[in-house]
């Protein structure tokens, strides 16, 4: 049992990009001494806070695990600041693909999957032949990681199966007395987490959507012949986090529906009631203020802006689990862009979809 602590950077140096700076904050050099240390520490990336802990380490691997009850099978990413940690825990050659990829995207919230090194224990990979990777663009991550000159395995930085933390105060309500060190670089700015992909030869598959898009691979990568997004069944043993497990869920039960078939739902005193939240697009809420509407009406932000949309996602269901409903019906989003990655998240994390 830990006393977790928890250690801000000053916003003005993340808003400025004062990695060098901040390496030389006390969190930084406090954090970097926890991960020398085979300690595990919370940590903003742009995406979600991440648990980061040494990579090459299964002792520091395996309390990754244990903080989380994460099971062993699901493998972790890992988190480096330059291309010189990439070639020292991936095989060559990287493709060229590859290369497109990660000069476009890098520092950003993209994931490639490559062949590893045997340095790399099986214990990171889930016993796989290949390694998660990316680098984040966030200026503390980069600060960490640099500070400490290793890969760091940091998968979200929550309670295995919960909605992912987009604030230090998230890390803390779930892992409290699990870890030793929260570095606290307020708000992530994206709000769910990296994009995974898998290079074959031509081929793309996506493993988790994020906020790098189908489109957006596409573009760079104009001669693939085909972006494929992999579902779950299609994978036996999954090569990334958020293919096999039920994931991203609030402890209150979670209805996904269609704005067509709200009128009827709100028929049923059962679902329309003080008890129910309904999480609505600006448009449907703004239709609904007028109507008979007993449950509590939260606004989401508008279909136009899903970017919005998936940066407050996360914050919003675990703000409604402390309200303590019985019972949340969040409206489905279009399925383009962002927002692919946004109901890949809802629909892992509900039980029914109507």
């Amino acid at each position: 049992m830990y006393k977790t602590k928890i250690l801000k950077v000053k916003q003005k140096l993340i808003k400025e990009n004062k990695i060098k700076k901040i390496k030389d904050t006390e969190a930084i050099k406090t954090a970097a001494e926890y991960i020398l240390n085979n300690q595990l520490v919370a940590f903003p990336t742009e995406t979600v806070y991440g648990l980061g802990a040494n990579a090459l380490e299964s002792e520091a691997v395996n309390k990754i695990f244990v903080a989380k009850g994460r099971p062993a099978d699901n493998p972790l990413i890992v988190h480096i600041s330059n291309k010189r940690q990439l070639f020292k825990i991936v095989k060559q050659p990287i493709s060229e693909s590859a290369h497109k990829l990660i000069d476009t995207f890098w520092p950003g919230p993209l994931t490639l999957i490559f062949n590893k090194r045997e340095r790399i224990p099986g214990l990171t990979t889930a016993d796989l032949s290949t390694v998660a990777v990316r680098m984040p663009s966030h200026p503390v991550a980069l600060a960490l990681i640099g500070a400490t000159e290793l890969a760091l395995a940091a998968p979200s930085a929550n309670s295995s199966g919960f909605p992912s933390p987009t604030q230090a105060v998230h890390v803390y309500n779930d892992l409290n007395g699990k870890i030793p060190l929260i570095i606290d670089g307020g708000i992530c700015n994206i709000g769910v987490e990296s994009t995974v992909i898998e290079i074959k030869e031509n081929k793309i598959d996506i493993l988790r959507p994020g906020a790098v898009t189908k489109e957006m691979i596409s573009e760079v990568l104009k001669d693939c012949s085909t972006i494929n997004l992999v579902s779950e069944s299609e994978e036996n043993k999954p090569k990334s986090p958020g293919m096999k497990y039920k994931h991203y869920a609030p402890n209150t039960p979670l209805w996904i529906f269609n704005k067509a078939k709200l009128k009827s739902l709100l028929k049923d005193s059962k679902i329309n009631n003080k008890n129910t939240a309904i999480v609505a697009t600006t448009q449907t809420a703004v239709h609904l203020k007028n109507k008979d509407i007993k449950a509590e009406l939260i606004d989401m932000g508008s279909k136009d802006n899903l970017a919005k949309i998936a940066y407050s996602l996360f914050s919003i269901l675990r703000d409604l689990d402390l309200r303590e409903f019985n019972l949340v019906l969040i409206e489905e989003v279009p399925s383009k862009g962002i927002g692919e990655a946004i109901m890949n998240r809802l629909k892992k994390a509900a039980i029914k979809i109507i």
